[in-house]
């Protein structure tokens, strides 16, 4: 026999239930930061390396622009085949070393967040920030957040698997080493997280929450060191604020909603058409690839991480037909590349484009200072594609370090968001994981079971069977019409429970012949007895009832006297409750009724004969 599973231990009632162990998990998150810096660093670097080395063959990091062309021209033709040499080594790097590598990273940490146990592998820590250096160092239009986002907590897994630690302690310092490899890159730790609890988390508790605020504290206070320590693309335009440009932020953000589903639909449409190839998927990036270096050809901004140009968009240098330009070839050329399953990131791009659009549509709108408009387009374009608006608006204030922009990008983010959540069921990241069969969702809410004393649920008016009452008088019981449950609490005469009688028990009694003439007291003599106690929470009763295979328990008081009795289809009408409040519609005033009815009171007219 199976030992029986052993309770949890009690919980301590309180507003959070975070215990004296999260000590150690902040010790684990400074060392996430310190992970998530060294990461980003070398990221970066190699990046640098591998686009010197293709595009100008000398060995530097110094980031020249890819291409291989002056500013303002255009590369050779040869530049084309650049990106489809660096598709075939991510090709064979998927093949025979990891899948995970392929995409922009984000939906591979929270599948792996969310379904894998929190544990991502060695080869990935390794492979991935390899292969998106080759992806972007060639020209793949991507940023390098996605990988060293995956980069960063695959590390910080590592270290979590090297302890005795829990799912979601190694879920925490996952996160943790993502966000600190965000903050690295960018130097936006409150926007890092943020994204942890918009998009990573699935959860808003202190046990999660600060181990990843000492990463991002730690990854921005080291990125200082080695990286820049100023605003990563600084901008000090004003902002004017009157009804004229609110409808303007509006207007932006929902255009950028548009432009996010858009792009959504573009990147999956990609997707299948490549699937639909009679071609392995390892040769789908190089195809990918061609369509890349076809379209540096026609715009060279276009290639690679692009930092330059969202420089140029914020001092209001890039406009007018370089923008829509940038616009339609980014967006195009990243969409096919990423469809096509080679590796980079998806928030770098998000921004030029969404950048690119705000200048375009900068004429339109009301003035403002040059590179406004870019601003907002960028941050909406994030918030509305990742669907996580708080992130992306203090992702645009850290950025430029300008805070007189938080209100219409705010603004903007919202009404972004609002235009994807209404015309897709799920955003860019969360799509590839439905792909592979899982469902997920975003939106946050208290348990009610947790919320929820047994008093207020338990049935009060309980079916009993005496102590002294023979087995064979609960035999008849059980095989009776009457008997409406499938087990009873047996009670002595003063209303103690002794112990619970089930259907199961008097199948086995019949089975084995027992004796009729027997109490009950002796047939359940010895056994343990699992209560609950009136003042517990739903959601500890319900693992109890999980882990004791109890579907109905007996409610007692401090001396074990019978209160009521609690059963699986009473916690049920608990989430029974939380969906008619969310579907439910009253009306308290019916203003309508009474005008109604005094209509009803008017007497008719009189007949004209």
């Amino acid at each position: 026999m199976s030992p029986s599973p052993s309770l949890p231990p009690p919980v301590r009632l309180g507003d959070f239930t975070t215990d004296r162990g999260i000590f150690r998990l902040i010790g684990f998150g400074a060392c996430a930061g310190l992970f998530g810096v060294i990461a980003g660093w070398i990221l970066l670097r190699m990046i640098g390396l591998i686009n010197d080395l293709a595009y100008y063959g000398v060995w530097s990091t110094r980031m020249l622009a890819p291409g291989g062309a002056a500013p303002g021209g255009h590369p050779a033709l040869w530049t084309i085949l650049v990106p489809a040499g660096g598709a075939v080594l991510i090709g064979l790097m998927a093949r025979y070393g990891s899948e995970k590598i392929r995409g922009h990273g984000i939906p591979e940490a929270i599948e792996a967040i969310l379904l894998g146990g929190a544990r991502l592998d060695l080869r990935v820590a390794i492979l991935k920030p390899i292969s998106s250096a080759i992806s972007i160092g060639t020209g793949g239009p991507f940023g390098a957040e996605g990988p060293i986002i995956m980069t960063g907590g695959a590390a910080a897994s590592l270290m979590a698997q090297c302890f005795t630690l829990t799912d979601a302690e190694r879920k925490t310092l996952l996160v943790a080493g993502a966000c600190a490899g965000m903050t690295a890159v960018f130097g936006t730790p409150v926007a890092a997280l943020l994204l942890a609890v918009e998009l990573l988390l699935f959860e808003l508790k202190p046990r999660s929450i600060i181990p990843v605020g000492v990463a991002c504290i730690t990854a921005a206070i080291l990125r200082r060191f080695c990286m820049t320590p100023a605003p990563l693309f600084p901008y000090a335009g004003g902002v004017i604020v009157d009804p004229l440009h609110a409808f303007g932020w509006l207007g932006l953000g929902l255009a950028a909603g548009l432009g996010s589903a858009l792009l959504t639909v573009l990147v999956y449409a990609a997707e299948d058409g490549f699937e639909t190839l009679p071609i392995h998927w390892m040769w789908w990036p190089v195809l990918g690839g061609l369509v890349v270096g076809i379209g540096g050809v026609f715009d060279p901004a276009a290639l690679g991480v692009g930092y330059p140009d969202i420089a140029r968009l914020l001092a209001g240098t890039l406009a007018g037909g370089a923008a829509i330009r940038l616009v339609l070839v980014k967006g195009v050329i990243w969409s096919v590349a990423l469809g096509s399953g080679t590796s980079g990131g998806v928030l770098a791009p998000l921004l030029i484009i969404g950048g690119a659009l705000g200048a375009v549509l900068a004429p339109v709108m009301p003035h403002a200072a040059p590179g406004f408009w870019a601003v907002l387009g960028m941050a909406a374009m994030m918030g509305g594609t990742m669907r996580a608006p708080l992130t992306s608006t203090l992702f645009a204030v850290e950025l430029t370090g300008n805070h007189l922009i938080l209100l219409p990008v705010l603004a903007a983010s919202m009404a972004s968001m609002a235009v994807t959540v209404l015309l897709m069921k799920r955003s860019i990241l969360t799509e590839k994981i439905a792909r592979r069969g899982h469902h997920l969702t975003r939106e946050y809410s208290i348990d009610p079971l947790a919320v929820t004393r047994i008093r207020d649920i338990m049935a009060t008016e309980v079916d009993t069977l005496a102590a002294d009452l023979p087995v064979g008088a609960a035999i008849e019981r059980f095989l009776s019409h009457a008997a409406a449950h499938r087990a009873f609490p047996v009670t002595a005469p003063d209303g103690l429970v002794l112990g619970l009688v089930s259907r199961a028990d008097i199948l086995d009694w019949i089975g084995d012949e027992v004796r009729r003439d027997l109490p009950l007291r002796a047939m359940i003599a010895g056994r343990e007895v699992t209560t609950a106690a009136p003042d517990e929470m739903a959601d500890t009763i319900a693992v109890r009832m999980l882990t004791r295979n109890a579907p109905r328990i007996p409610v007692v008081d401090a001396e074990g006297r019978l209160l009521g009795i609690v059963s699986r289809a009473d916690l049920l009408r608990v989430h029974q409750r939380v969906m008619l409040a969310e579907t439910r519609r009253e009306r308290f005033f019916p203003f309508r009724r009474r005008a109604a009815a005094k209509e009803a009171q008017k007497p008719e007219p009189l007949a004209v004969p």
